[in-house]
């Protein structure tokens, strides 16, 4: 039995279904999204992003065919001015209804990802996903973490905030500090877009296979660079798309604090968060239904 999840976050509505092995999907396709351009000053999404929404959400629809998918929104739709007003909206356009996943879940979802990935051989591990609105932190050492926490710090709200690095970091580290230990023996892995183009920016080989990390002492070379160009100048660079540029400053400034934080000089990094951690558990479910049928 094949399964999909819809991802509808702030550059794209990525919608991927699977049988059983997640590396080799029955369905793959992506819609590009920009909600970062329809938030007014309040932070509403706009009824033009409303309606690019629902335009992703029945692409979707008609890719998926007969599969049942479970679509979800990030942070984008979730920590929105309007987000009632969203998915109400989708609903009613598309009889899709989006699900909202707590910052929380996605913290455990991404652990998951990341512990399928590496394997149980990783040990103990400490998971980092920086995202565009919030941060997750996640650590343990079985298939289930024993911490696991959300914060408003993401690449995109501080730069929509208009602190300075030295601000940024300060505020970074001081709120991580007070929710999360710091645990230089687990094993440290980053997820997300962040991460990836962080380490590509810094030397890293590109793939979803290649085995790639990111090292402290890199960030802290990359960082002032990244101050002193423009938006578009940090487009031209090796890992930074074009849409993700704007933020990327913010980005860095974000990982470097986190890898502070937790204390860590390396992170590995992890192709596979939240949305895959979701496709594992609707996988995991699938498999125990079938066991139980027969």
């Amino acid at each position: 039995m094949s399964v999909g999840v819809l991802d509808v976050g702030c550059f794209s509505a990525h919608l991927v279904v699977v049988e059983r092995d997640l590396l080799r999907p029955l369905v793959s396709h992506k819609v590009r999204l920009r909600l970062d351009r329809e938030l007014d000053s309040e932070g509403a999404i706009s009824s033009d992003g409303i309606a690019s929404v629902c335009a992703a959400v029945l692409a979707a629809r008609k890719k998926a065919g007969d599969t049942p998918f479970l679509p979800f929104a990030t942070s984008s739709v979730r920590d929105s001015a309007n987000a009632d007003e969203v998915m109400r909206k989708v609903y009613r356009r598309t009889g899709v209804e989006l699900k909202v996943l707590s910052g929380k879940e996605e913290a455990r979802l991404s652990y998951t990802a990341a512990r399928h990935w590496f394997g149980w051989s990783a040990g103990p591990m400490v998971v980092l996903d920086v995202g565009g609105g919030t941060v997750e932190l996640a650590a343990g050492s079985g298939a289930e973490p024993e911490r696991a926490v959300s914060l408003p710090l993401g690449a995109r709200t501080l730069t929509r905030a208009g602190l300075t690095v030295q601000d940024m970091r300060a505020e970074v580290q001081e709120r991580i500090a007070e929710v999360f230990p710091r645990d230089e023996s687990a094993r440290a892995v980053g997820c997300s877009k962040v991460f990836e183009q962080l380490a590509r920016l810094a030397g890293a080989r590109s793939g979803t296979y290649a085995p790639r990390q990111l090292r402290l002492k890199d960030l802290e070379k990359w960082i002032p660079r990244l101050a002193k160009l423009s938006v578009r100048e940090r487009a031209a660079l090796p890992g930074i798309s074009r849409h993700r540029a704007q933020q990327s400053l913010a980005g860095a400034v974000v990982a470097e604090a986190l890898m502070r934080v937790s204390g860590h000089e390396i992170v590995d990094i992890s192709p596979w968060s939240t949305k895959e951690g979701l496709l594992l558990d609707l996988v995991e479910r699938s498999r125990g239904r079938r066991e139980s049928a027969a």
